[in-house]
């Protein structure tokens, strides 16, 4: 019996078939880590919609598997660019620098780079050329060809829901946005208003409503045409657009009809902002049959007890009082 169990050690036939089977099973056994791994990280980007928290869930999920200090992703097409580090301060800004240069180089980046104490790993997306690019970064350790496939097969995952994410985004950002000259709509202004009156209410912060007419509008299609009027309507939101800060809030209501919302602004301030808007309609220089194109415009200040529907309709008043003095007028209660 011990001299056909020496025998059968002994046969190189049947030492290749279980070197073999031991090989498919470590084979296997990898093969259903990978799938329990890439599995929760489908669990865990279920439900997320946005490229901001979809780069943090896959940062955080791969840190239990490849450690990483940057992840960052550029959709040229979208003209998105988004990055999750894990360092701060002056690494912090390093990683992020090299990570935008190598976003911004798209297919033309190397796929491994080793930058001064950084090496990095950029995947382009193989759904379509412009799609997309990911960059991971880590300081001090290259990335080992097992990782970088183990990268390939989850930034291949991640890559269709993001595109996804930013044609909602888009769809979502134009459904929020005037047609025609490309400002934020009646919806914006609805959806954004009663909190901006909250806000102003809590903090006791002045809060003004500008309320814009074009004058002599109604000119301009009836003689040049309503193709002509649409280019002059996109040349006076481009011209009152270049005048707000970035946290007043130009809405365009419809027809030659405009709202400015102003935070933190008084009524000396708002007549300020009111006079150069007049001036940037008045640059244009678009002559009309009726004359020159203006703007009227009716400033109203939230006195802090008016509801939001008489604060609009005290606007209103007063634009109808400005555009009674003439054209290019400004009335303000």
């Amino acid at each position: 019996m011990n001299a056909a169990v020496v025998t059968s050690r002994q046969d190189p036939t049947l030492t290749k078939t279980v070197d073999t089977l031991l090989s498919e099973l470590e084979h296997y056994r990898k093969q259903s880590e990978s799938l329990q791994k890439v599995n929760i990280l489908h669990q865990r980007l279920s439900g997320v919609l946005d490229l901001p928290t979809m780069l943090e869930t896959y940062s955080i999920w791969m840190m239990e598997h490849i450690h990483h200090d940057l992840i960052g992703y550029y959709n040229p097409s979208h003209e998105k660019m988004h990055m999750y580090c894990s360092s701060h301060g002056p690494e912090r800004r390093h990683a992020v620098k090299i990570t935008e240069h190598l976003l911004r180089q798209s297919a033309h980046a190397p796929k491994m780079q080793h930058v001064e104490d950084l090496f990095t790993f950029t995947w382009h997306s193989q759904l379509e050329a412009t799609s997309g690019t990911f960059v991971m970064i880590r300081k001090g350790v290259a990335f080992t060809q097992s990782e970088t496939a183990f990268l390939e097969q989850t930034f291949a995952i991640v890559d269709a829901p993001i595109k996804r994410a930013l044609e909602f985004e888009e769809v979502f950002y134009q459904a929020r946005r005037d047609t025609l000259t490309n400002l934020p709509n009646r919806f914006v202004f609805e959806e954004r208003i009663d909190a901006i009156i909250e806000q102003a209410k809590r903090y006791k912060h002045p809060l003004t409503l500008a309320a814009l007419d074009l004058d002599h509008f109604k000119a301009v299609n009836d003689t040049m045409g309503h193709l002509e009027g649409d280019k002059v309507l996109q040349q006076v939101a481009a011209a009152l657009n270049q005048e707000i800060r970035g946290s007043d809030l130009l809405v365009r209501m419809g027809g030659d009809e405009f709202l400015v919302v102003l935070p933190d602004t008084n009524l000396r301030e708002a007549e300020y902002l009111a006079t150069r808007l007049c001036s940037a309609v008045k640059a244009l220089n678009i002559s009309t049959s009726a004359g020159m194109l203006g703007v009227s415009i009716g400033l109203s200040t939230w006195d802090g007890e008016m509801s939001k529907e008489q604060w609009f309709e005290a606007a209103d008043d007063i634009l109808y009082q400005a555009k009674a003095k003439g054209k290019a007028k400004i009335a303000v209660n």
